[in-house]
C-alpha cells in the first residue's frame, strides 16, 4: 500500500484513513458537533456499503474514491437546490463537502500534474493518442483524489496528438 503525503490529516502516521474517520466520528460525538457527525456517518456508511458490496476491505485510495464520489454528488445537489431556490438545503450540502474535503489529500498544482503526465508518457513509451489508456492507467493511482482526471486526460491527449 502506498503511503499518502504528510499533509494528509492524520493524528498518527500508521493509522489508515478509515480508522482516522472513525476516530473523528468519536471526537465529533464527544464535542456534540451534530453537523460534522452526520457527514462522517454518511461517509462511513458509504465506505461500509462498498466494502460489503465488493467483499473487500478498502484501501486508502479506495476510500478517497468514495469521498470523491460523495463530493461530486453533493456538488450536483447544490446546483439543483439552488436552481429550485432551496438555499437552506444547498448550505447543508456545502457544509458536508467541507467536512469530506478534510480527508482528501492536498491537490497537485498544474505544474506537478504536467510533470507526472510527461513522466508517465516517457516511461510507457506510448507514441499515439490511441494508446492513451496505458498512460492514464499509470497516472490514475498516483493522481487519484489529487487532480481532476478529466483535465489530466485532456492533457495526455494533447501531448500525444
Amino acid at each position: 500500500m502506498r503511503s499518502l503525503p504528510l499533509s494528509f490529516p492524520r493524528d498518527e502516521l500508521n493509522m489508515n484513513l478509515t480508522q482516522q474517520i472513525r476516530e473523528d466520528m468519536k471526537t465529533a460525538m464527544r464535542a456534540k458537533n451534530s453537523v460534522r457527525l452526520g457527514a462522517i456517518r454518511l461517509l462511513l456508511a458509504a465506505i461500509k456499503q462498498r466494502e460489503v458490496d465488493e467483499r473487500i476491505e478498502l484501501s486508502d485510495v479506495d476510500v478517497i474514491a468514495v469521498i470523491n464520489k460523495m463530493i461530486k454528488q453533493r456538488r450536483d445537489s447544490i446546483t439543483q437546490f439552488e436552481a429550485a431556490a432551496r438555499q437552506e438545503l444547498a448550505d447543508i450540502e456545502k457544509v458536508e463537502i467541507s467536512v469530506l474535503q478534510t480527508y482528501m489529500p492536498q491537490p497537485m498544482t498544474e505544474a506537478e500534474v504536467e510533470i507526472a503526465v510527461n513522466d508517465a508518457i516517457a516511461s510507457s513509451g506510448v507514441q499515439s493518442a490511441q494508446e492513451m489508456g496505458k498512460v492514464i492507467a499509470l497516472l490514475k493511482p498516483k493522481l487519484a483524489g489529487r487532480a481532476d482526471m478529466s483535465k489530466v486526460s485532456a492533457l495526455v491527449k494533447a501531448r500525444l496528438s
